[in-house]
């Protein structure tokens, strides 16, 4: 399997001639080295609704026929964008043929704002994704804090690359996303949603060496960067 990292929380899996992508954030994010135009995927995982995870969605799926697979509110608002979707809820498996999407918990909001209204649409609960593809199991835990729950999901899953958000502000940041790589207990932790904006700035390679003190793997990936499994 190769993963490649497109910037903030977005990464794509490619498993053989097939691949998903999550989370697209490319034309917002002035650091993203690949353009959403360019994108090639059968499946596109939405995390939760707000714009910086929802903003190329339509685009790559109308570019690529392929489904957006997200909770079920937000996937009723991405039908209406003319897309092919797939509903789900937390603790639900989505089989797309080359791979599996369990949707598990993450502590987080999620919502669509809607300016012109001044109104914010409910858009359903936030969520990580466990995706079981080439005998691996790849955790994106989605927008998240901390919560006790995590210690259970990595009891329960052989987690072998854990992409865990560490921007603070947001979500977690790196004390808290230090404690949840433990819990999650991955092979391998990969620090996301950090640095595309001033607000959630921090240093990826001290959050990977003071992983590194506890004995777990991490690695940082910029933006294009690819890892093979």
């Amino acid at each position: 399997m190769e993963i490649v990292y497109h910037g903030h929380s977005c990464i794509q899996m490619i498993s053989g001639e097939k691949s998903l992508i999550i989370d697209p954030f490319l034309r917002g994010n002035e650091q993203a080295v690949t353009n959403a135009e360019d994108i090639r995927t059968d499946a596109i995982l939405l995390t939760h609704a707000h714009i910086d995870h929802i903003l190329d969605a339509d685009l790559i799926a109308k570019n690529n026929d392929a489904p957006v697979v997200a909770i079920v509110e937000l996937a009723s608002y991405m039908s209406w964008k003319n897309v092919k979707t797939i509903g789900m809820n937390i603790g639900g498996t989505v089989d797309l043929g080359f791979a599996k999407a369990k949707m598990v918990q993450a502590f987080h909001s999620s919502g669509i704002v809607l300016e012109d209204q001044k109104n914010i649409m409910y858009a359903g609960m936030p969520a990580g994704f466990i995706i079981q593809a080439d005998g691996l199991n790849i955790l994106h835990a989605g927008d998240t804090a901390l919560f006790g729950d995590m210690k259970m999901i990595g009891e329960r899953h052989s987690i072998d690359v854990a992409f865990i958000p560490i921007g603070d502000h947001y979500t977690m940041g790196p004390e808290d996303a230090l404690q949840a790589a433990e819990w999650y207990n991955a092979k391998l932790v990969v620090p996301v949603h950090y640095n595309t904006f001033p607000v959630i700035r921090q240093e990826a390679e001290d959050f990977v060496k003071k992983l590194n003190e506890k004995g777990i793997k991490g690695q940082v990936l910029k933006p294009g960067e690819k890892l093979t499994l």
